[in-house]
């Protein structure tokens, strides 16, 4: 396929079920050829759930999605871009973790990440797992920028905004995540939006924090009355400044969504999710994260299904400002 920065398997020739299945059926990193390199995106998994405060079964979510993912296709029709011909992308396997170790996990899964590929031009795309695990790709995407300050802008797509201190005792879990990395100056919280925040909460203070530090929050019910405008508001703050994405399978209501371990129903539906995601055209990205499938209490495979789309549309966001 000459001018194709990722060569495919031909679906005509090679059937999609089967093989070696690895994400969109990406290469392995280790056998994308010389002069594929160094690759646009590394596309990783993080079988790591220690972190949930619900359900357990994320672990097995990145060998899931990428069982699922074999059926996804490279041409995004919105966007009128074929990912592969814009991108070079391979499957950088599963980061080593630590399942009795929280944040020993996280610290080791960012230095790993961030030997992938050319850290001056190789985008990280992590698959989880939890949520916490999005802390450890924040960390290696902002280390392998020169760690800018104060922090990278963040697109967040969530049913809950992650900003609680401790749960148990443990600061490190995935409703911590975003606490700690604003913390830790990975993100700016001036220039976060949460998209999608919905349902009871234990307490009213567990909104304080995002609050206090300047986050958006737009909560399912904001969004049904303002819609896209306010995300077009977002991006033009944010002008030529990479912004990371960070999209929770739970921001989808579990009728569409079922595979996940803290389901919070009256959400979006498919469609409607992938609609917000395209409406980012233009958003230059600094790398994304995909999260939280559990593949036990899926149905048919439509949340892993749902979790590879995004991964391509992902993909496409950058293609598409290629």
């Amino acid at each position: 396929m000459s001018g194709f920065k990722t060569v495919l398997p031909d679906p005509r020739l090679t059937p999609r079920f089967a093989g070696v299945a690895t994400f969109c059926r990406f290469p392995r990193l280790d056998d994308v050829p010389p002069a594929a390199r160094p690759v646009d995106w590394a596309i990783y998994g993080v079988p790591f759930d220690s972190g949930v405060t619900f359900r357990p079964g994320a672990r097995f979510g990145p060998r899931a999605i990428r069982d699922a993912s074999q059926y996804v296709k490279p041409y995004h029709v919105e966007h009128a871009v074929n990912v592969c011909q814009k991108l070079s992308l391979a499957d950088a396997g599963d980061a080593p973790v630590h399942p009795y170790g929280l944040e020993e996990t996280l610290r080791s899964v960012a230095a790993w990440a961030g030997g992938l590929g050319d850290p001056k031009t190789t985008r990280l795309l992590a698959v989880g797992g939890d949520h916490s695990i999005a802390y450890a790709n924040l960390r290696a995407t902002w280390e392998r920028l020169g760690k800018p300050q104060p922090g990278l802008p963040l697109i967040h797509l969530d049913s809950h905004l992650d900003t609680v201190d401790a749960v148990w005792g443990q600061k490190w879990g995935h409703a911590s995540v975003f606490i700690r990395a604003i913390e830790d100056g990975l993100v700016d919280p001036a220039r976060m939006i949460s998209i999608g925040v919905k349902g009871p909460l234990n307490r009213a203070e567990d909104l304080d924090f995002a609050r206090a530090k300047g986050v958006e929050v737009v909560t399912f019910g904001r969004w049904r009355h303002e819609g896209p405008p306010v995300l077009g508001a977002f991006l033009a703050r944010l002008g030529p400044s990479r912004a990371y994405l960070t999209f929770d399978v739970d921001v989808v209501d579990p009728a569409f969504a079922p595979g996940t371990g803290t389901p919070s129903v009256g959400g979006f539906t498919s469609a409607e999710v992938l609609t917000i995601l395209r409406s980012l055209r233009g958003v230059r990205l600094a790398g994304a994260d995909v999260v939280e499938v559990l593949p036990d209490r899926d149905v048919s495979q439509i949340t892993a299904l749902l979790a590879s789309q995004v991964i391509l549309e992902v993909l496409a966001l950058d293609a598409a400002v290629r």
